[in-house]
């Protein structure tokens, strides 16, 4: 479990490092680049919406289908 934790604890502040690393050296301005964050992270919640949706409505598919195939009794 401390290892676990240890990974963990090692892994987010990798994350982190990186992120400002890659803030302070980025090409483009601030304001730019919270822009591109902030669409992309748009996107990325509209493709997972869609993603879901999708999936459930195969999910709901084949329940139905399932269903209507169970023998009564």
């Amino acid at each position: 479990m401390r290892q676990l934790l240890s990974f963990l604890l090692g892994l987010v502040l990798g994350a982190v490092i990186a992120a400002a690393v890659v803030t302070l050296f980025a090409p483009t301005s601030g304001a730019d680049l919270v822009e591109r964050i902030k669409r992309g992270y748009a996107d990325t919640l509209d493709e997972a919406r869609k993603a879901s949706e999708q999936r459930r409505a195969e999910l709901e598919a084949e329940l139905r289908s399932k269903r209507l195939s169970r023998p009564t009794g």
